[in-house]
């Protein structure tokens, strides 16, 4: 299992955090909370050529 450091902004607070992604499973979507305020954000993308593509980090509320 490939594993890579992704940063972004978080949907809820807007603190810069980063997460741990898999690449070798292509597409991913799932939920898991921010390492700051604790919100839920759903979490989706695809990886391809050992990167990260589509990228999307959405609040509950707005899925």
């Amino acid at each position: 299992m490939q594993e890579i450091e992704h940063f972004f902004l978080c949907p809820y607070c807007l603190q810069k955090i980063s997460m741990l992604f898999d690449l070798s499973s292509g597409i991913q979507e799932y939920i898991e909370d921010c390492e700051v305020c604790c919100q839920a954000i759903q979490i989706s993308y695809y990886s391809s050529d050992e990167e990260i593509k589509n990228f999307k980090a959405l609040r509950l509320d707005s899925v």
